[in-house]
C-alpha cells in the first residue's frame, strides 16, 4: 500500500530540550494511524512539525508527496488539522466559522456552500447550521472543528487528541463519527491519544515516549508480542521470590506497587501449579489477556496512566506556585 507520510531522522530541539529524537516511520494511504504516548513525548511536536507548524531542526517528513519544509504551502492545502483545544470563535455560528474557513482555503464560492452542507450533514449539525457556536456541547464543538478540518478535501486529516475533555459518552460518539469518516470519505487519519481504548481503532500504532518510538505495529500484534497471559500476584518476601519466579520459569518479572507481574503461556493451567508450589506466601494473585497498558509497562517499566498522573500533580504544583 502506498505510503502517504514518510518521515525519516525527524528531530526538533528546543534550547536544552530535545523534544522529538530523530524518528523514523511512515503511514500507509487510507489507514487510521495513531501516536500513543504520555503528555509530553512528542507526539504533539510531531504533529506540528508534519503541518508545517514547526520546523525541524533535523530529519525530513514527506506529507502527500510535498517535502514540509521545501513546499509547506502545498503540505497545508492537502491536510486538515483538528488541535487540542477549540480554535472555534463561538461569537459566530457554525456556518459562519465554515465559511471563513472555507474563503481562507480559496474554496470557490459555487463549491463552499455545497461542501459546508455536506460536512455538517456528515457531523450531524446541519440543525444547528445557524445556531452561536457558544451554545455547542463540548462534543458538537468537536464535530464542528472535524467538519472545518473537512471543508477543503484534504488527503490527510490530523487529530491532536481529539476527545480530550469529552465525556465517555461523548467520547464513543465521536469516535463511532471517526470511523465512519474513515470509510466513507476514502481519508487518512492520524491522531495522538494517551487513551488506551482510542488507540485500540488504529489499524497501527507508534507509542512514543521521551521523544522516541519505542514500538509500531498494529494494537493486536503490540500485543501478541508480549508472548502469554499477564500473571499479577503479590506475594511474601517478593524480593526472593521474583528472583525465585524468574529462575524456575524462565521469566521477567516487573515489581510495580507491590505486585509481580509476568508473562506465561496458558495461564489458566499455570495458576494452580504456581499457588501450589508458593502456599501460604501467596496475598493475590489475577491473570488477564494482554492490553495495551501492560505493552506500555513491558516497553517502559510504568503505566502509561501514571504518567498522566505525574504530568497532572506537576500542573497543578506549577498553578500553586504562580499563585493561581
Amino acid at each position: 500500500m502506498e505510503n502517504i507520510i514518510e518521515v525519516s531522522g525527524l528531530r526538533k530541539e528546543f534550547q536544552e530540550i530535545t523534544a522529538v529524537k530523530n524518528i523514523d516511520f511512515n503511514v500507509k494511504k487510507g489507514e487510521l494511524f495513531g501516536f500513543l504516548g504520555p503528555n509530553g513525548a512528542g507526539k504533539s511536536t510531531t504533529i506540528q512539525m508534519l503541518c508545517t507548524l514547526l520546523k525541524p531542526t533535523n530529519g525530513k517528513a514527506i506529507v502527500n508527496g510535498y517535502n514540509t519544509t521545501i513546499n509547506p504551502g502545498k503540505v497545508r492545502k492537502s491536510i486538515g488539522l483538528v488541535f487540542q483545544e477549540s480554535t472555534l470563535d463561538e461569537n459566530l455560528t457554525a456556518y459562519e466559522n465554515l465559511k471563513y474557513h472555507a474563503n481562507f482555503y480559496g474554496v470557490k464560492k459555487e463549491k463552499a456552500e455545497k461542501r459546508i452542507n455536506e460536512v455538517l450533514n456528515m457531523v450531524q449539525l446541519i440543525e444547528r447550521k445557524n445556531s452561536i457556536v457558544e451554545d455547542f456541547s463540548g462534543g458538537m464543538k468537536r464535530r464542528l472543528e472535524i467538519a472545518r478540518g473537512l471543508l477543503h478535501y484534504p488527503q490527510v486529516l490530523f487529530l491532536d487528541e481529539p476527545t480530550i475533555g469529552l465525556d465517555p459518552q461523548t467520547r464513543n460518539k465521536i469516535w463511532d463519527f471517526i470511523e465512519n469518516l474513515k470509510e466513507t470519505e476514502n481519508i487518512t487519519i492520524f491522531l495522538t491519544t494517551h487513551y488506551m481504548d482510542e488507540a485500540e481503532y488504529c489499524d497501527r500504532i507508534a507509542i512514543m515516549d521521551h521523544g522516541e518510538i519505542i514500538a509500531i505495529d498494529s494494537p493486536e500484534q503490540l500485543k501478541a508480542n508480549l508472548g502469554g497471559d499477564i500473571i499479577k500476584t503479590k506475594i511474601e518476601n517478593k524480593d526472593e521470590a521474583k528472583k525465585e519466579i524468574e529462575k524456575m520459569y524462565e521469566v521477567e518479572v516487573q515489581e510495580y506497587k507491590g505486585y509481580l507481574t509476568f508473562e506465561h503461556n496458558n495461564g489458566e493451567e499455570f495458576i494452580p501449579k504456581f499457588v501450589n508450589h508458593f502456599k501460604e506466601q501467596i496475598k493475590s494473585i489475577t491473570m488477564q489477556q494482554p492490553t495495551l497498558d501492560d505493552v506500555f509497562l513491558n516497553l517502559t517499566g510504568r503505566e502509561l496512566r501514571d504518567e498522566e498522573a505525574s504530568t497532572t500533580d506537576k500542573m497543578k504544583n506549577t498553578m500553586r506556585k504562580r499563585g493561581h
